[in-house]
């Protein structure tokens, strides 16, 4: 199987690298469009900031070629955040294939902290990557709301999207690459669709 990485401004791809490694699939690493275009499936993870994510994508136009794959897309933690149609982060659009925007999380008591770190359990799920009452690794400041592409859902300081899910388009705001057996398991669903 061909499998593409989004090279892109953005931190954290080795250790999806090193997740797809463990299940037998050697990525390739790439923001070239053609093998982009070319691969069986496309992931787009990271961890960073939106606005500098999106200025490189636009830059090279990678915005246009991601929003007009039409094999399997999942974008990861800042992924799924840039494949909705605005961030609050940087105040950028983004490349718009969920209808969403992208809020920070506003504390409403002290125990509430930002940035969310650590295992949640997913709930609401739908598709076929995810399994209800997994627990899984999140990092995150900013979040997508519930609507209508919500594929999982997760609750800190209010229930958001833990998962999104349109047409080829799978992305999620946890890092599955860092969820031990359970996040295995979503990686190796989404291979096999």
């Amino acid at each position: 199987m061909n499998v593409a990485i989004v090279k892109y401004n953005a931190g954290n791809i080795y250790s999806v690298v090193n997740a797809l490694r463990r299940l037998g699939v050697e990525p390739v690493l790439t923001d070239d469009v053609e093998l982009l275009q070319k691969a069986d499936r496309v992931l787009f993870p990271g961890q960073g900031e939106a606005r500098g994510a999106m200025e490189y994508l636009k830059a090279r136009r990678l915005d246009e070629v991601i929003r007009n794959l039409k094999q399997p897309v999942f974008g990861i933690c800042v992924g799924q955040q840039l494949l909705c149609q605005h961030s609050e982060e940087g105040d950028v659009d983004c490349i718009g294939i969920f209808d969403a925007q992208v809020k920070r999380f506003s504390p409403t008591r002290h125990e509430d902290k930002v940035p969310c770190m650590g295992w949640n359990k997913l709930f609401d799920t739908k598709g076929p990557l995810f399994t209800e009452n997994e627990y899984v690794y999140f990092v995150h400041s900013y979040y997508v709301p519930l609507c209508a592409e919500t594929a999982a859902v997760a609750d800190y300081i209010q229930p958001y999207s833990a998962a999104l899910q349109k047409d080829n388009f799978y992305a999620c705001q946890f890092h599955p690459e860092k969820s031990g057996r359970a996040g295995e398991q979503i990686i190796k669903h989404f291979l096999e669709l």
